[in-house]
C-alpha cells in the first residue's frame, strides 16, 4: 500500500473518523515538488479533492498555491494556503465576480461568452493595479475516460470550448493562457497522447500564451506513475511554446494518505452474512456509489477469498447504502473496528448528513506520532445546515 505499514493504534479512536497520516501526505508533497524542481512548472492543490486546511501550512512548503471551483474554495485557498490562487468554474455569478477578482491571481473562463461578460471588470481591476491573469478552458474533444460522469469531453459536455467554437468566437485580447482538463486517475502516457491532440488543434494559439494549464487527473503519486514521462511532457510544451506549465492535481495530493475507521454495529443474515457499520457509503464516502468503486479494508479480502464473507452496509435508511462485499479470516464481532484505506480525497469534501447521520471526526497522525483530533462534529453542525 505504501512504504509505511499501518502502525497506528486505533483502540481509542472514536468512530467513524477520517484519519490522515501526515507522514504519507508529506511523502506525496515531496514527489510533487520533485516534478516542479525538475521542470520549473508550478503545481497547485485542487481543493475540490482535498480541503483539509489544517494541513495547508505543511503543504504550502511544497506547492505553488491552490486552485478553486467556486468563490468559497478560492477564499479558503487564499486565506489558509497562500501562494497563487486560481479558479475555474463553468459559469460565474455576477454578484460574486468582484470578490473573485479580489482573491484570485488566475481566472479561467469556460467560454468566450463568459470572458466577454466579465472582461470589463477584469480590465478595470488591472488598470487599478490588480495583478490578475485570465485563461480560456479548451475542450480538445479527446479523453480516455470510460465513465461519462468523469469525462469532460463526452458528447454534449458543457466543459471547455471546442476548436470550432474557439475559432468562431475568438477574442484573445487580455487572455494569458489556455487550460485543459481531460484526465481522471490516469498515468502520463495518457497525458502524452492528449497533448498531441491539444497541440494539433490549438498549437497555433499556444504560441501566443504566457502559460498552459494541464488541469488535474494526473495520478502523479501513484506507485506505478511514470514521473519521467510527465517531466518530458512538461518540458516539451514549455520549450516548444515558451510558456509556463501549471498542473492541478487533486487526488494525487492526498492519494493513499488516510483512512476511515468504523465500528461494526450489528450482524445479521439474509441469504448471506450482513454487517451494519457506523459509517455510510451514502454519507461518508459517496464516490463508492457514484464512481462506483470498492474501497479496501486492512486485513480483508475479496468475497470468498477468506473464510467469512460479509456484505457491509451503512446505518441509513437507503437500501443501496452498501459499501461492498468483503471476506475476513475470522467472523466479525459487534464492536469490532474496521479500517478503510485511501480515504483522504473526495470524502471530507463530499460528505453529507443525510438521515441526520453525523459526520466523521477528522484526526491526524502527526509527523511526531501524535494522534490529534482536528475536528469533531455535533448536532449543531447538522442543524445549522438546515432552516
Amino acid at each position: 500500500m505504501t512504504e509505511f505499514e499501518f502502525d497506528i493504534d486505533i483502540t481509542n479512536i472514536p468512530t467513524p473518523s477520517y484519519l490522515v497520516d501526515e507522514r504519507l501526505l508529506k511523502k506525496n508533497m515531496e514527489v510533487l515538488k520533485s516534478v516542479s524542481e525538475a521542470t520549473g512548472c508550478r503545481i497547485l492543490l485542487a481543493q475540490k479533492a482535498f480541503s483539509m486546511f489544517s494541513m495547508y501550512p505543511m503543504m504550502s512548503g511544497y506547492l505553488s498555491g491552490t486552485t478553486a471551483s467556486s468563490l468559497f474554495e478560492a477564499r479558503l485557498g487564499k486565506e489558509e494556503f497562500g501562494g497563487e490562487t486560481h479558479i475555474f468554474a463553468p459559469a460565474y455569478k455576477d454578484s460574486e465576480m468582484d470578490e473573485i477578482i479580489s482573491l484570485c491571481d488566475h481566472i479561467v473562463f469556460n467560454s468566450f461568452a463568459q470572458w466577454k461578460r466579465f472582461k470589463n471588470k477584469v480590465m478595470e481591476a488591472r488598470r487599478a493595479g490588480k495583478k490578475i491573469e485570465c485563461g480560456i478552458r479548451i475542450n480538445p474533444e479527446y479523453a480516455e475516460i470510460e465513465t461519462d460522469i468523469y469525462n469532460p469531453c463526452f458528447t454534449g459536455s458543457r466543459l471547455g470550448t471546442t476548436l470550432k467554437t474557439f475559432e468562431e468566437e475568438l477574442d484573445l485580447e487580455g487572455i494569458d493562457g489556455l487550460h485543459f482538463h481531460t484526465m481522471c486517475e490516469q498515468n502520463s502516457d495518457t497525458l502524452e497522447r492528449t497533448l498531441k491532440v491539444v497541440e494539433e488543434k490549438f498549437g497555433t494559439y499556444m504560441k501566443n500564451m504566457k502559460w498552459i494549464n494541464f488541469g488535474g487527473g494526473h495520478h502523479i503519486t501513484r506507485k506505478d506513475y511514470d514521473v519521467e514521462r510527465l517531466i518530458s511532457c512538461v518540458n516539451h510544451v514549455q520549450e516548444t511554446y515558451d510558456v509556463k506549465v501549471y498542473l492541478e492535481p487533486g487526488e494525487a495530493t492526498a492519494l493513499n494518505t488516510g483512512y476511515l475507521v468504523a465500528t461494526v454495529l450489528e450482524l445479521s443474515e439474509n441469504g448471506m452474512n450482513l454487517a451494519i457499520l457506523d459509517t455510510s457509503a451514502a454519507c461518508h464516502m459517496p464516490d463508492v456509489l457514484e464512481m462506483p468503486y470498492r474501497p479496501e479494508i486492512i486485513g480483508a479480502g475479496k468475497p470468498g477469498e477468506k473464510a467469512y464473507t460479509y456484505r457491509l452496509g451503512g446505518p441509513t435508511c437507503l437500501a443501496g447504502d452498501v459499501i461492498g462485499d468483503y471476506s475476513f479470516q475470522e467472523p466479525l464481532k459487534v464492536g469490532q473496528k474496521l479500517v478503510f484505506t485511501d480515504m483522504s480525497h473526495y470524502t471530507m469534501v463530499k460528505n453529507n448528513t443525510f438521515n441526520g447521520i453525523n459526520l466523521p471526526s477528522i484526526l491526524v497522525r502527526t509527523l511526531d506520532g501524535e494522534i490529534k483530533t482536528v475536528r469533531a462534529f455535533t448536532y449543531q453542525d447538522f442543524k445549522n445546515r438546515l432552516s
